[in-house]
């Protein structure tokens, strides 16, 4: 698909026409090593998955809880860095051109590789997006202007904090989507209640008219499912980290990889029912 056609606009686009919200999975870059990641990214949009999340390993992940922050540390044991990560996402599109990938992560590996640079090698990887939850709209446009230029969206965050007054700051800039936050804290914790969800949601839209993902403590199936009823995509990661960590402990880092993928996918699968059910 060209870059200028937009992957995420096509695909929220998709999902609009077929009356569905969309799963959106996060998994980290690397996580146990390269080969099983790349493994589990590959299988990820035939298990369900709408739109991929990869996180860039950092060693300060503070918007993180405890599973996406032992990923980071898994991922960078083994080798993994902003390279590895472009270069993981590159060899994804040969295979996938249309599944959009979207980076999270915080902005310091991306100050260090350099912005321009940056920039324009994850376009040309094949990176549709990036979500970086440590730089205030105030302050992102030496990120912004250059990744908008190479064809990369920048997703903009929003919490149960965001008022009338800082929303219009927030959308201003914002493109590909919008992603809510649904609880105050750090990721893979509490769960926030689906009335306060479609409350917020309510309250975005009146400043934005880009699509709603909501993520942050959305664990099970049938979470998801609730989530699904009322945004445009429900956003998993602690969960799906968390199977990984599961099958680590299992000594599946050397051994046991297909298993390992195929509890992810497996589970990704189930999340997919319950957000493509949702509706019906």
């Amino acid at each position: 698909m060209s870059r200028k056609q937009g992957r995420l606009a096509a695909r929220f686009k998709q999902l609009a026409a077929e009356g569905r919200a969309g799963l959106v999975t996060f998994i980290t870059a690397g996580d146990p090593n390269r080969e099983i990641s790349s493994a589990i990214i590959e299988g990820l949009p035939g298990a369900g998955a709408d739109i991929i999340e990869l996180g860039m390993p950092f060693t300060d992940p503070m918007a993180d809880g405890p599973a996406i922050q032992a990923s980071s540390i898994r991922a960078l044991d083994a080798g993994q860095n902003m390279n590895v990560t472009l270069a993981m996402v590159k060899s994804f599109r040969e295979k996938d051109d249309d599944t959009p990938i979207v980076l999270m992560g915080y902005y310091n590996p991306i100050y260090i590789y350099g912005v321009e640079r940056f920039s324009e090698d994850a376009a040309n990887a094949g990176v549709d997006g990036l979500i970086i939850v440590d730089i205030p709209p105030e302050e992102d446009a030496e990120l912004r202007i250059p990744a908008n230029k190479a064809g990369i969206d920048l997703v903009r965050l929003t919490t149960p904090t965001s008022d009338e007054q800082r929303l219009p700051a927030l959308m201003g800039g914002a493109s590909g989507f919008i992603y809510y936050v649904s609880i105050a804290g750090i990721t893979g914790t509490k769960s926030a209640a689906t009335s306060n969800v479609a409350d917020a949601i309510t309250r975005i839209r009146k400043f934005s008219d880009l699509p709603i993902a909501v993520g942050f403590g959305i664990k099970t199936p049938e979470q998801a499912a609730e989530i699904a009823r009322v945004a445009d995509a429900a956003v998993v990661g602690s969960a799906i980290v968390q199977v990984i960590a599961d099958n680590v402990e299992n000594n599946a880092r050397t051994k046991g990889a297909p298993d390992l993928r195929e509890s992810v996918l497996k589970f990704v699968s189930e999340l997919a029912q319950g957000v493509r059910t949702a509706r019906s």
